[in-house]
């Protein structure tokens, strides 16, 4: 199935079409049609295999239309993989007018605030770093569409657990959540079972 059978906007295809994606990878094959029927997803797929596509391409067609509110939430385990699904996101998303910024510790908070302050609408988040933007209320998640816990087995392993469940008890309950994890371990079964 080729890209364009996911009926996703022009301005995506073209982008797709100019970073050489010439045939979806076969997560993108599964989860791509279900996100775009804002269906929960559960992810299993190691890096390397196209997973940030899978869910960044419906998500970002969904951002083309609709307010520049905070509708999409990443939130990843380390900043480097924050930075690097930003910036995936920046060229998925080139020429679409979505504006998207990436939290996360270890630089400086006000520029951070600024950039939500001029309104975004997706947010790639380390989860300490987030939490502190949602308590000084520069953060505000209730108008979060669609949440993605990637790379959910290192979160887990990390310790990032009780900040995943206060993340997500911000949230509405009306909305999409998408898991991926390279592993479906005892753990991620009981993540993906309360949420």
């Amino acid at each position: 199935m080729p890209f364009n059978k996911f009926q996703l906007a022009d301005p995506l295809l073209a982008n797709i079409k100019r970073l050489k994606y010439e045939i979806p990878t076969p997560i993108q094959t599964a989860a791509i049609p279900v996100v775009m029927q804002g269906r929960d997803v559960i992810g299993l797929a190691q890096t390397g295999t196209g997973k940030t596509a899978a869910f960044m391409l419906p998500i970002l067609n969904k951002l083309m239309t609709g307010s520049r509110n905070l509708r999409a939430l990443v939130v990843c385990p380390t900043r480097e993989w924050a930075d690097q699904i930003y910036a995936n996101a920046q060229e998925y998303g080139r020429g679409t007018g979505i504006h998207a910024t990436t939290i996360y510790g270890g630089v400086g908070l006000r520029p951070q605030v600024e950039a939500l302050r001029r309104g975004v609408h997706l947010v790639v988040a380390c989860p300490g770093r987030l939490l502190d933007h949602i308590e000084a209320k520069s953060a505000i998640l209730n108008q979060v569409e669609y949440v993605v816990l990637d790379e959910a087995d290192r979160m887990l392993d990390i310790g990032f657990l009780p900040d995943l469940q206060r993340i997500l008890s911000y949230l509405p309950k009306q909305r999409t959540t998408l898991l991926f994890s390279a592993t479906f371990s005892p753990e991620i079964k009981r993540l993906a079972g309360s949420y």
